[in-house]
């Protein structure tokens, strides 16, 4: 039954645990409950807001219109030799489909274990962590659209996927909302192990051909050990995208710096790992009033128990022109400012 509510607070729905309201809030369990929701005056009036799990924003004030917490569930199967389509509705947790397709042995996704956040906000903005992302094993996904009410079905070259981008976040932001996602995943796991650090953890774990239940239990691992869990310490995970810059950019910082963290991209340009740019300079660990870096990955801020909204922004920007003035890269929020 769909029910709008007033006034609720939002800081249970948000993994930096920042306290603000909202002026009407509903709740969506079913496809059925948006078309009534979208056919109710009140968004006719009302500014919207779409969250999942609250994962991937940074509220600074209080939200006066409608936010709308998708939490449709369901994951479905369907085997097809060794190809497997697995369809999960847009409130699913993230790493509870992980867990679901490692259990089941569907390969695709275990690199993107304890990601936070839910199905439905993954090709919004193509999540990616150890050398995957979302777009390596999306086939399609289905969203409402506000507008007219109907359901569309995206497939892979319709969301124009990049690196933590899509059309979801570009022309059509605000204009659809993703109900499910179907996955393309494998019987026949061809375990991506790369990323070094993947590498040494299987290592000391004496594993020399892992499966995907060992990939995902290294990666969580690894995640655990650098990253603060939102239940016990408010974040949004990585704060700053990592920034990808020209190679003459890049000529220039190595130059002055020749031990600077990089990857080559597949179109030729040089990534930069923004937690390692924050750190250089003297960030990691830094507390400042009730907010600060964590002690373990400079790129995760973090609430230390009672910071608002603006006292993170406030000191995200710190970091951004610190950074820019010493390496001459401008560091992008890969958080939503709201």
């Amino acid at each position: 039954m769909l029910q709008i509510q007033e006034n609720i607070s939002l800081k249970p729905y948000n993994t930096f645990g920042i306290d603000v309201k909202s002026h009407f809030f509903a709740e969506i369990f079913e496809v059925e409950d948006l078309k009534a929701l979208f056919e109710n005056e009140l968004t006719k009036t009302q500014k919207i807001l779409i969250i999942g799990g609250g994962s991937n924003m940074l509220f600074t004030k209080d939200f006066d219109g409608l936010v709308i917490k998708i939490s449709i569930k369901g994951i479905q199967a369907n085997e097809n030799g060794a190809q497997i389509s697995v369809k999960a509705g847009g409130g699913v947790v993230w790493n509870d489909f992980v867990n679901y397709c490692v259990e089941h042995n569907y390969a695709g996704v275990e690199n993107l274990s304890l990601i936070p956040g839910t199905v439905g906000a993954s090709p919004i903005q193509n999540i990616g962590a150890y050398g995957v992302e979302l777009k390596d094993v999306f086939e399609s996904c289905e969203a409402f659209e506000i507008k007219t009410g109907n359901v569309k079905t995206f497939n892979f070259n319709d969301c124009h996927f990049g690196y933590r981008e899509s059309i979801f976040k570009g022309e059509l932001k605000g204009q659809y909302i993703i109900t499910s996602v179907t996955f393309n995943l494998k019987t026949e796991a061809n375990v991506n192990t790369s990323y070094g650090a993947i590498e040494t953890e299987l290592q000391k774990r004496g594993i020399e051909k892992p499966g995907i239940a060992e990939v995902s239990a290294a990666v969580s691992h690894i995640r655990v050990s650098k990253l603060p869990d939102p239940s016990t310490i408010g974040n949004a995970g990585s704060f700053f995208k990592n920034p990808v810059i020209e190679k003459y950019e890049f000529a220039d910082i190595v130059a002055k710096t020749p031990d600077v963290v990089h990857y080559p991209t597949a179109d030729g340009k040089i990534k930069l790992a923004a937690g390692w740019l924050i750190e250089q300079c003297g960030w990691k660990g830094k507390i400042q009033g009730q907010t600060g870096t964590w002690k373990n990955q400079a790129l995760v801020l973090v609430n230390h128990g009672n910071a608002t909204g603006s006292e993170v922004y406030s000191f995200s920007e710190q970091i951004i022109d610190s950074v820019k003035s010493t390496f001459g890269v401008t560091l992008e929020r890969e958080v939503n400012i709201l």
